[in-house]
């Protein structure tokens, strides 16, 4: 039995056991057999939905849970903990979500929100567009443009490397709709695109990570959306983005605390039962002990990613937690799998044992949704008080 680690209230242990229960019944063969034949996780989201975790951290007066970015780490921890990490827990409910509950007008709120909860036969997903080929991971850089023209928003550019697409109904996009001169930067803003939108067409970009979701490059071209597509303030985008990317950063950091809880639980159950001379192999402490270090990085992790999860549902800065705690959790994530592929030896590497098939996940959450050389940036400048250095 896994031990909590944040003294969790009863409501918060029945809401990870009933996470964990549900999410085990599909199993990380279910989730790696579909994406090998590139199918989707529909089965595993609707029942997600049903029991109302997806929604968990929405308002409650518009039929979320009404919890926080606390509930929904429990969410994204126990899914991948059980062999499925679904990127669009990430991507709808913590980003997409958060800023829609923060910036939206309120008839913004009634009309977004509980189509993600799934009120009234209409449950959606919302993927979430602001990276670009040429900008990285300077947002100032964005180049997509919407226009303000004859009461309505004209998107003209490209995003890539966006997650879902295919399987949302909508995408929150960043577009630059200004510049500062005195700042020498963009004005970015938030808008709700329909994904069937006329003039927007998508792209599949072919990774090596195995998951359901896929990964795509968006084209817009003279794409329209109205005023009320516009989510907050024009040119203020970029704040109400921060608003999105912390809880982005720690549900992030959740998933792969899941990963590499269910990489050390399958890695520990093999060195249990697999004998060799006679004995156990996780009898030696060539095979123990770096398991152990693994755990221990695991669940500092976890720490972190619960300190992180609780000042943002304070209401209070959590950057530097929420930064710190994606870059343990990618870390301490990737030594979990890769020790326990050598804990397999040859047969880590076999589809069966379904471990090697979780590290692409695992690295690209290393990569994104920000670079630990970010992070460390952020780090030296924002903790330590270091010169910024880009």
């Amino acid at each position: 039995m896994t031990l909590t680690i944040d003294q969790e209230d009863d409501e918060k242990q029945l809401l990870r056991k009933s996470v964990s229960d549900l999410a085990n019944k599909f199993g990380h063969t279910y989730f790696r057999e579909l994406a090998l034949v590139d199918g989707r996780a529909h089965e595993l989201w609707e029942a997600l939905a049903d029991g109302g975790f997806t929604s968990v951290n929405l308002p409650a007066e518009f039929g979320g849970g009404g919890a926080g970015i606390t509930e929904l780490t429990i969410v994204c921890e126990e899914v991948a903990a059980a062999g499925c990490p679904l990127l669009l827990l990430i991507v709808s409910p913590a980003i997409c979500g958060s800023i829609v509950s923060e910036f939206g007008t309120e008839e913004q709120r009634q009309v977004w929100i509980p189509r993600l909860v799934g009120q009234a036969g209409r449950r959606w997903k919302m993927a979430f567009a602001i990276t670009e080929a040429d900008a990285g991971s300077n947002s100032h850089r964005v180049s997509t443009t919407a226009v303000h023209k004859d009461d309505a928003w004209l998107i003209n550019g490209s995003k890539t490397y966006i997650s879902g697409v295919d399987e949302a109904e909508a995408i929150l996009v960043v577009a630059r709709t200004g510049f500062d001169e005195e700042r020498g930067r963009g004005e970015l803003s938030l808008f709700v695109v329909d994904v069937d939108a006329p003039g927007l067409s998508k792209q599949l970009i072919p990774t090596e990570i195995v998951a359901p979701e896929k990964q795509y490059a968006l084209f817009f071209d003279n794409v329209a959306v109205s005023d009320d597509r516009l989510i907050g303030t024009a040119g203020q985008g970029l704040r109400q983005v921060f608003t999105g990317l912390n809880p982005e950063r720690i549900t992030g950091a959740a998933m792969l605390n899941g990963i590499g809880r269910y990489a050390l639980d399958r890695a520990a159950e093999y060195a249990r039962g697999r004998s060799v001379w006679d004995v156990p192999i996780g009898t030696h402490q060539g095979i123990a002990h770096p398991l152990a270090e693994a755990k221990i990085y695991l669940e500092l992790a976890r720490l972190m990613t619960t300190k992180a999860a609780h000042l943002y549902d304070a209401g209070l800065d959590a950057g530097e937690a929420a930064n710190m705690a994606k870059f343990a959790a990618a870390e301490a994530a990737l030594r979990c799998v890769d020790q326990a592929i050598q804990t397999h030896g040859g047969n880590g590497m076999s589809r069966e044992y379904g471990i090697a098939s979780m590290w692409g996940m695992a690295r690209l959450l290393r990569i994104a949704p920000v670079s630990r050389e970010m992070i460390l940036n952020y780090v030296a400048q924002h903790s330590l008080g270091l010169p910024r250095s880009y």
